[in-house]
């Protein structure tokens, strides 16, 4: 049996989803330059409690997807559903370094809900004691923190991170990682999470999806059988080995 489950592009029809994604295709048209073909039928969806993970290429076109989904670019062929349900947390934290931490969190919120209890929610981050320090005074991994915390406040169904880990040192990521998935966890959310580090994903993720060098296509739906808490140092290489193997142009072994 190998480390990883089988390879099943096209899942993006499961009833099951609480996101569905479909682009057709996507083509950016500069002025005075040549089309770019940035997506093609890249179809995918994400179930309820589950986290997956979307891997590619750099310049592959998952920037792209990520923006479609969020409702940034409606100039494509195709439909996404569930995205309305969805809080996003994105690569720089995009604090207002003039707002406190806690009115940074509320300021993601719509304006009838911004008096909510938000005081489980900080203390599950371990933001209390930074609730009225502002932004400047914290270090990346919290400020990740707080952006977190500000995509979790709405309750969304769907939590969708763009490469969250990156430029932390491995114990500030690994900690933060724990984090979200025991928060999402004991949530029952779901994660779409879009990562350049294969060895994270392996570690938390329920689903891959692998796609291609531009245009971004769906190459391979691979379900991770093993247990999170079941998974090991030894499992995990294994996989990626198994995964570099069948998919060396999306990942290197």
């Amino acid at each position: 049996m190998s480390a990883a489950g089988a390879d099943s592009p096209g899942a993006g029809a499961d009833p099951s989803a609480v996101l569905r994604v479909s682009v057709a295709g996507k083509t950016y048209r500069p002025k005075g330059l040549e089309p770019v073909e940035a997506v093609r039928d890249l179809a995918f969806s994400v179930r309820a409690g589950e986290i997956v993970c979307l891997i590619g290429p750099s310049g592959a076109g998952k920037t792209t997807t990520l923006r479609i989904l969020l409702g940034l670019d409606t100039d494509f062929t195709g439909a996404v559903a569930g995205a309305e349900q969805a809080g996003i947390v994105f690569q720089e934290p995009r604090l207002l370094p003039w707002r406190s931490v806690e009115h940074n969190v509320r300021l993601g919120l719509p304006r009838g809900k911004r008096r909510r209890d938000l005081d489980a929610l900080f203390e599950r981050l371990s933001l209390t004691p930074w609730r009225s320090r502002f932004p400047g005074a914290l270090s990346l991994g919290m400020q990740r923190r707080v952006a977190l915390a500000r995509a979790l406040a709405g309750s969304p169904r769907v939590l969708v991170l763009d490469e969250p880990f990156v430029s932390l040192d491995d114990a500030a990521a690994a900690e933060l990682r724990a984090l979200v998935v025991d928060t999402v966890d004991a949530a029952g959310m779901s994660v779409l999470m879009v990562t350049h580090n294969v060895g994270e994903a392996i570690q938390i993720a329920d689903r891959l999806l692998l796609v291609s060098r531009r245009p971004a296509t769906l190459v391979a739906d691979i379900a991770l059988g093993r247990p999170r808490p079941a998974r090991d140092r030894a499992w995990a290489d294994a996989t990626r080995t198994s995964l570099a193997g069948r998919h060396p142009e999306v990942i290197a072994d």
